[in-house]
């Protein structure tokens, strides 16, 4: 979803949460839009697994899956305001993989679960992050055990940021005014069953 000039919206479980088998995980990332793209009409960019461009390795024991941006010759499908790649990676144990990264992109992953160990880093345990340092041209992770891992790269923007409750803008006054519009019901409004 890009919020654009500001939208209402709830990530809560539906609900026949428990029919569907109760569980549900949620992964929500807010990326910074550059300024100049901050009142754009709120679009919503809905994607299913099966939809989305998918790579496994000849090894057949890892398998990217790329939301948006471009890895591994594979191009999400899921525009961005400015230069961001997301993608999720299923590690069977004992696979290794190389990533190639954007020279520019600051990066991060994300272990939703398991264990895998980073060159140069070493080891991590899920529900843990790593951020890189912007040196290097790209990644390699070796899974200790199934892992599964959320794999975050952009181009920094260089834009002064403030932030107040869930508003990010670039400047003070613009808090403000989109404080108004929220008060003034310009964002939406959310109905829920």
């Amino acid at each position: 979803m890009n919020a654009g000039m500001g939208v209402i919206h709830s990530e809560r479980p539906p609900h026949d949460i428990q029919e569907r088998g109760g569980r549900q995980e949620i992964i929500q990332l807010w990326i910074n839009t550059p300024g100049k793209h901050k009142m754009d009409q709120p679009m919503y960019y809905p994607l299913s697994s099966e939809d989305t461009p998918t790579l496994t390795t000849e090894d057949k024991r890892v398998t990217v899956k790329v939301q948006s941006g471009e890895l591994l010759g594979l191009k999400g499908p899921i525009p961005a305001m400015s230069p961001v790649n997301a993608a999720t990676l299923e590690f069977r144990k004992g696979a290794k993989i190389s990533i190639p990264l954007p020279l520019n992109h600051n990066a991060f992953i994300y272990l939703l679960d398991g264990k895998l160990t980073v060159d140069t880093f070493g080891l991590v345990e899920g529900l843990h992050a790593v951020v890189f340092k912007n040196d290097g041209e790209g990644i390699t992770l070796e899974a200790l055990e199934d892992t599964r891992v959320l794999l975050m790269s952009g181009q920094p923007l260089n834009e002064k940021v403030v932030a107040h409750g869930p508003f990010v803008m670039n400047s003070e006054t613009q808090i403000l005014e989109a404080m108004r519009d929220y008060q003034m019901g310009k964002m939406g409004v959310l109905i829920e069953e």
